[in-house]
């Protein structure tokens, strides 16, 4: 299926709907909503489910991440201990 374009749209995006990654990647809601099921049942995402109320209307959807995954740290300088002198 469309599992892995899906964990690699994730991995590159962090946290999303369903919604999103269905608008994002062009593959249909249901189909994945299914790859979805598959990679949580495999443990490679994270998934809760979500309502958000847009214009008091509910819309219920998955919000998604991968599981265990830490993206690298941005290049540059990081903000540290200052020490005394």
């Amino acid at each position: 299926m469309n599992t892995e374009s899906i964990l690699l749209h994730l991995k590159k995006h962090g946290q999303l709907l369903d919604s999103d990654i269905a608008k994002d990647t062009g593959i249909a809601l249901p189909e994945v909503r299914t790859s979805l099921l598959e990679l949580s049942a495999k443990k490679a995402i994270s998934m809760c489910s979500m309502t958000v109320f847009k214009n008091g209307t509910p819309i219920e959807g998955m919000f998604c991440r991968v599981a265990g995954y830490m993206p690298s740290a941005a290049p540059g300088r990081k903000p540290g201990v200052k020490t005394q002198k």
